[in-house]
């Protein structure tokens, strides 16, 4: 990993800091740097994006009509 020391002009620290402080669980600043280089350089092509999440059903299946609607009755006879 690469570590860099930036000077961060006074509006952007301000903003920043008020973004850190209106979170709920206020993140570090080292993580609120790398998401924001993270979107731009994706933004511009110069990042490749973070693969969706993609789920795919069994091949066969459980064999099973009603799982979405008694998933309970299933998961509690286990």
């Amino acid at each position: 990993m690469k570590r860099a020391t930036i000077t961060i002009p006074d509006d952007l620290a301000e903003a920043v800091d008020r973004y850190i402080r209106a979170q709920e669980a206020p993140p570090a600043l080292t993580a609120v740097v790398h998401t924001a280089l993270r979107v731009y350089l994706t933004e511009r092509g110069y990042l490749r994006s973070e693969r969706p999440l993609r789920i795919h059903p069994a091949p066969r299946g459980s064999g099973r009509h009603d799982v979405s609607e008694a998933h309970d009755h299933y998961l509690a006879a286990r």
